[in-house]
């Protein structure tokens, strides 16, 4: 057995450093060059051979999106539609996979697998009769109307049942002795102890949100409903697209994604520890 101290091990870990930072890069790479593209001239991003580093630094781009649309108001359509579908997903995955994980009813396992086979049907395949629903709801070209199809996932279900079920049923029935109703075990036990998942969760949910597209695109008729996707594809036409527009928007857009990342990791390492108590 190799010693910890062996200097093969250093050299190995070494390698592991190197391959992880070469990842990162490639990882990065495209935010960067979005970035540094919406700092460029017109001219200059269509300029060939392509420059990395912008020779001519300006901001036009960002004020030219500002002046061209509503752009501050398409961004907040996109915080709330993101925000609201995030936490009612929060809700509703973690009722339902609590229920499923945790109590026995009639055709409990053949009606998950019907939510669990969901998964693998796109929205695209259902999104006519949905949308025959929301206009015979009166729904269309509302802020409810944008955000149904975005209040529950058959994929949060699945996560959050598959987190729950391996949380001892002990402190749960500990919970129940201690004079908790079936509402205070899962306010007290099970959300405690599913912070990772939830965390997971909110951080998928709400990039799934944010980028939402197809959609709010088809469901909205005002332009004050736009989210920040479909206003930015105002910038795209038949013969030509505003490349530096383009990446300014995009580069506004994704400042929200990583705030979204930074504040529910550490969540997800703290949920880890808090519910690696085992039965």
């Amino acid at each position: 057995m190799i010693p910890l101290n062996h200097p093969s091990r250093s050299m190995a870990k070494n390698w592991y450093h190197v391959i992880l930072l070469i990842g990162v890069g490639l990882m990065l790479f495209p935010f960067v060059w979005m970035f540094l593209t919406a700092l460029k001239p017109e001219r200059e991003i269509l300029a060939v051979p392509p420059t990395f580093f912008p020779r001519t630094l300006t901001f036009e781009n960002f004020t030219d999106i500002a002046h061209r649309i509503p752009v501050f108001r398409y961004f907040m359509n996109s915080v709330l539609v993101a925000v609201v579908s995030t936490v009612a997903v929060l809700v509703t995955s973690s009722f339902a996979g609590a229920v499923f994980a945790k109590y026995d009813f009639p055709f409990k396992n053949a009606l998950f697998m019907i939510i669990l086979g969901t998964t693998m049907v796109p929205f695209e395949c259902y999104m006519i009769p949905f949308y025959l629903m929301v206009s015979k709801a009166g729904l269309i070209d509302s802020y409810t109307g944008i955000m149904l199809p975005l209040v529950i996932t058959s994929f949060g279900i699945f996560l959050m049942r598959q987190h729950i079920a391996t949380i001892p049923d002990d402190l749960m029935d500990a919970a129940r002795i201690d004079g908790c109703n079936e509402l205070g075990v899962f306010t007290s036990v099970i959300l405690p102890l599913s912070k990772s998942a939830l965390s997971a969760l909110a951080i998928f949910q709400f990039m799934f949100g944010w980028a939402f597209f197809v959609w709010p695109l088809i469901v909205t008729n005002s332009s004050e409903l736009f989210v920040l996707e479909v206003g930015l594809a105002m910038f795209q036409n038949q013969y030509a697209v505003e490349y530096g527009s383009v990446m300014a928007g995009a580069s506004i857009s994704v400042v929200p994604l990583i705030i979204v990342f930074l504040i529910f990791r550490e969540n997800i390492v703290s949920g880890m520890a808090l519910s690696g108590m085992k039965s």
